[in-house]
């Protein structure tokens, strides 16, 4: 799973993604598939693809026009299920030899 994958999920089902990076520092993925630190007030000395690698815990959020929808937590195998292609079957193997 990369932070590519989670940006078109956020666009495509029109909700933020947020979730907490090892420093403590929380990142927001908005539905735009724009990713926010607001807590970063200077060039960060980490790699966010590599923070991103590390994440356990995702919280989607429905935009606030959407009353009736409420945050989900998700575990990082229940946010890759999601972003899996629908109908296709996990694998060991890219190709048949």
């Amino acid at each position: 799973m990369k932070l590519s994958d989670l940006r078109k999920l956020a666009v495509k089902k029109n909700v933020r993604v947020r979730f907490q990076l090892s420093n403590g520092l929380e990142c927001v993925l908005n539905e735009h598939g724009i990713v926010q630190i607001p807590a970063l007030r200077q060039i960060p000395d980490f790699s966010l693809e590599d923070e991103f690698a590390q994440v356990a815990q995702f919280v989607l959020e429905p935009l606030p026009a959407e009353k009736n929808r409420k945050p989900e937590n998700l575990s990082r195998d229940q946010m890759a299920a999601l972003l899996a292609p629908a109908g296709a079957e996990p694998t060991t193997q890219d190709h048949d030899d």
